[in-house]
């Protein structure tokens, strides 16, 4: 009698990497399906006005009719022109910031104090401060963009720079590697999970910081035309709006994703996301 092959533990492990990476997207659509069911259910035998909560059907009636609508694809640019701007201020500042803040400690006890008092104050109220500075053009979106984006990324980099193993450097440095040598070939490389962590959430909070600033002083984009819509008791269009947002976020968040695998497919991260 013959015992049953037992699969190498390595096998095991891809396996089981394989399943995790296909799981969400089984459970996702399910749960989606269950809550939209859920949803027009309560709707239909609540009695709720549409002008309350329209019933999913007409949602998406109305989105597929802002998506024939030349005008919410012109709002859609200027929210990503928006975000992406912002959101490129904010890495350029946050990381270069986040370098020098790791390895210069005097910097870091200088500048803490500044960071963190721009962090603690609520940037909505910030809005239309910089709405009368920068007009309600786009220029005020994107710099709220960046000033939300720019945290998380400062903070990540740095602690990205620190987190590197004192022994690894003392190794390079006893080769005579120069600085630049130790950060190009040493540092970077091991604080960049850290990096794309802060852009994950970076990115997040940079859609953010363009829709509300939209909302509150814009005349285009999709926080504009939420407002809009809102404001002419539209609530199907305004769920559809809404929907695009969070495409929109997705999107974004699943690029910074995709640049992780690309990256560092090294680390532990990269494998875990789908």
């Amino acid at each position: 009698m013959t015992e049953t092959a037992r699969p190498a533990p390595a096998q095991f492990a891809k396996r089981l990497v394989t399943m995790d990476a296909a799981l969400p997207w089984i459970t996702t659509p399910i749960l989606l399906g269950i809550l939209i069911l859920i949803w027009d259910t309560y709707v239909r035998y609540a009695g709720i006005s549409p002008l309350i909560l329209p019933r999913p059907g007409a949602v998406w009636t109305a989105w597929m009719e802002m998506l024939r609508d030349p005008r919410a694809w012109h709002h859609t640019w200027m929210t990503v022109y928006a975000t992406l701007s912002g959101f490129a201020y904010a890495c350029v500042i946050g990381i270069t910031l986040g370098v020098l803040i790791a390895r210069l400690r005097w910097l870091e006890l200088t500048l803490n104090p500044f960071i963190v008092a721009t962090q603690v104050i609520p940037k909505v109220a910030l809005v239309p401060l910089f709405v009368l500075w920068f007009g309600f053009g786009v220029t005020s979106k994107v710099i709220v963009a960046a000033v939300l984006a720019f945290f998380p990324i400062l903070t990540n980099t740095a602690m990205g720079v620190k987190s590197i193993d004192e022994g690894h450097r003392d190794v390079m440095v006893s080769l005579n590697a120069t600085r630049w040598q130790v950060f190009r070939r040493l540092e970077f490389p091991s604080a960049l999970p850290f990096i794309i962590t802060g852009l994950e959430i970076g990115i997040v909070l940079a859609i953010i910081g363009a829709v509300v600033g939209e909302y509150l002083g814009g005349n285009a984009g999709l926080g504009h035309l939420l407002i809009a819509r809102l404001n002419a008791f539209e609530t199907d269009q305004m769920f559809a709006v809404l929907i695009h947002m969070s495409i929109l976020g997705f999107v974004f968040y699943f690029a910074i994703g995709a640049l992780r695998k690309m990256l560092v497919p090294w680390h532990a991260s990269a494998r875990l996301r789908v």
